[in-house]
């Protein structure tokens, strides 16, 4: 009896379970939501949409793009949008987009930039997500802008005064963010990393767990 115990303990030994695999900086962050969306604010250029899709994949959560899916959702562009219909057309049904998309649980989400100016949207994203602030200069949100003609903001002779306009009204809101990161003209991973270890530090987290430690 005792051997056949013995034998059995040794083989419980080798076919138990295997050790737990360390928890990463990303599996402590995503713990740390708690199903909760990780939602990307700041002024068009500030890299939501770029840095989103690395950070999202980084973190191994889906990701999503308000804009992309107001588009979906209208059937048209958004330049269209604003075209047809008006910004306030245009920001009502950004409202119900990003909420329908808060409710979507733990996802990486890039808003356009003057959705978190909605009162409604921030109290949403307050209630319901963790929203972080890439906050870009104006000569960095200008050199990227350039690259692209889809603005409809800065459809104008002057774009650069309406971008300096719109970065005296929103930073001042966007700076209610539960999180900010500096997005400058690097590497976006460089962004990616500096979004990670800001999180960390909103969570209170070391780098280095000393419950990692041998």
């Amino acid at each position: 009896m005792s051997a056949r115990r013995d034998e059995g303990d040794e083989d419980a030994v080798r076919g138990g379970t295997a050790p737990a695999r360390a928890l990463t900086r990303e599996d402590r962050v995503q713990q740390a939501l708690a199903g909760r969306p990780l939602v990307l604010i700041g002024l068009m250029g500030a890299g939501k949409s770029t840095v989103g899709r690395r950070l999202a994949a980084r973190l191994g959560l889906p990701f999503r793009d308000a804009d992309a899916e107001i588009e979906e959702a209208a059937g048209m562009s958004i330049p269209d949008i604003f075209q047809l219909f008006g910004e306030a057309y245009f920001r009502d049904g950004e409202r119900r987009v990003i909420d329908r998309l808060l409710r979507e649980g733990a996802i990486v989400l890039a808003t356009g930039g003057g959705a978190f100016m909605d009162e409604a949207t921030r109290r949403a994203v307050a209630e319901n997500g963790l929203s972080v602030w890439l906050k870009a200069d104006l000569e960095t949100l200008m050199r990227r802008v350039r690259k692209r003609a889809n603005r409809p903001l800065l459809q104008n002779p002057d774009p650069e005064g309406t971008m300096r306009a719109l970065m005296e009204l929103r930073y001042p809101v966007y700076a209610m963010a539960d999180v900010v990161v500096e997005s400058h003209d690097g590497a976006h991973e460089d962004v990616v990393e500096a979004v990670v270890a800001a999180l960390e530090a909103h969570f209170g987290m070391n780098q280095t767990d000393p419950g990692d430690a041998p």
